[in-house]
């Protein structure tokens, strides 16, 4: 069980770092404006209507990674029932997408997003599952 636990918090931990990984190239391609705080959310859901859709697209794959790779890590290093764990990863990436969509203003497609979360997280635990019953 504490094995488990400890997977899980892997699986945030490494989906965090996939989802910023790409966060940060696509702040490297539209950056923020100088002097810009990313606190004031009036300010930076202004800026977030100013980019184009590509940027949007990295973003949504920024947090669909994150469930994938989270849900990956989490299901591999599990010492037991890795889909569930995959899972565990995936509504905790829906719930971070969710408070995040009542806070930020992007456009109303990337709320298309939200499913892909559980989608992905079950797919990387199905992986896993079947890499498990191979012996791989």
């Amino acid at each position: 069980m504490i094995r488990n636990i400890l997977a899980v918090l892997l699986g945030i931990v490494a989906g965090m770092a996939a989802n910023m990984a790409l966060i940060y190239a696509s702040l490297a391609l539209y950056p923020l404006p100088e002097g810009l705080d990313p606190k004031d959310t009036e300010a930076y859901n202004g800026y977030l209507e100013s980019l184009p859709t590509t940027a949007f697209v990295i973003i949504m794959l920024a947090h669909v990674g994150q469930a994938f790779v989270g849900g990956w890590v989490a299901a591999k290093t599990g010492a037991s029932r890795p889909m569930l764990l995959a899972m565990i990863i995936g509504v905790l990436s829906l719930a971070g997408g969710i408070a995040a969509m009542t806070i930020y203003h992007g456009p109303a497609w990337m709320k298309i997003e939200l499913p892909l979360y559980l989608l992905v997280a079950w797919l990387a635990g199905t992986m896993v599952c079947k890499s498990r019953a191979k012996g791989t």
